[in-house]
């Protein structure tokens, strides 16, 4: 009888674990086969989905590199050395985040890493007189061309949740965290800054002009918050917009000009447009 056949459940399953302990035997077999026998063991009932996922999600992190998951520059969240209090707090409590690069008058010297909770103990403890540089904590700096299941290691035996990545001239091309590293292998990970219950930021200035907006906000978001007239019948998404503009299903880096915004794709994969930069156009 087949092994796959529904009436030897016990025969399958006694002849998937001796595949699956060949392929691990030290006998020449690549990644390829061991993702399908675990793909196969999933199909028999041994492995449910979500831990397929996570295995096949351990196995591709040491096929990727920095560059592939980080924050890129243009959405980082950091502070200027000489930043007054005032702005410090502003940004500070709008980001919701706990750990903040801080540059120096350039932006590619990097100084180190402000905590937030050393905000807290800073007025805990009486200070008057308030100077980021006292409060810098070190910041780690890796290449892009860095490993992920190298860097994740790097993280657990420093004990660190952040890197500024640098590109290949030493200046900052954007920003990872130890939380980036494991959602490529367990999924998006939510935190209480992700709950339901609070509004998501869809819009966020980034400087000179430059906004980066999530691809699902509503285009009437859009039009309320930029003063545009684009049309909320033919698409519900800005996402939406754009991706008919350009008449097909844009990637990372293309841009599109639509009645006075220009777009580009700052995030995307093989389903959707995720997140775009966005500048109004100005007439000469």
């Amino acid at each position: 009888m087949n092994e796959d056949s529904p009436s030897s459940t016990g025969s399958a399953q006694r002849s998937w674990l001796e595949r699956l302990g060949q392929a691990f035997s030290g006998e020449p077999r690549n990644r390829e086969e061991l993702v399908e026998e675990l793909r196969h063991a999933r199909a028999n009932g041994l492995l449910d989905a979500a831990t397929l996922a996570m295995l096949e999600g351990a196995l591709g992190v040491s096929d990727k590199t920095v560059a592939d998951v980080m924050v890129p520059r243009a959405q980082m969240v950091w502070l200027a050395v000489d930043a007054e209090l005032p702005d410090v707090l502003r940004i500070v409590t709008e980001s919701g985040h706990s750990r903040f690069p801080v540059h120096a008058e350039n932006p590619d010297e990097v100084l180190g890493m402000l905590l937030a909770k050393d905000l807290l103990r800073h007025f805990a403890s009486g200070g008057a007189d308030f100077e980021l540089r006292r409060l810098l904590r070190p910041m780690t700096l890796i290449p892009e061309s860095k490993r992920l299941n190298l860097l994740l290691e790097e993280f657990r035996l420093n004990r660190t949740h952040m890197a500024v990545v640098v590109d290949e001239y030493g200046g900052v091309a954007g920003l990872i965290t130890i939380e980036d590293v494991l959602e490529e292998i367990v999924g998006d990970i939510d935190d209480e800054h992700d709950a339901d219950d609070k509004p998501e930021v869809h819009i966020r200035f980034l400087g000179d002009g430059v906004h980066a907006v999530a691809a699902l906000t509503p285009v009437e978001d859009f039009n309320e918050h930029f003063h545009a007239r684009f049309d909320t019948e033919a698409v519900d998404t800005v996402g939406g917009l754009v991706t008919l503009a350009f008449g097909h299903l844009p990637e990372r880096g293309e841009v599109v000009e639509i009645e006075g915004f220009r777009f580009e794709v700052e995030k995307a994969d093989d389903r959707r447009v995720h997140l775009l930069k966005v500048q109004p156009v100005y007439a000469a």
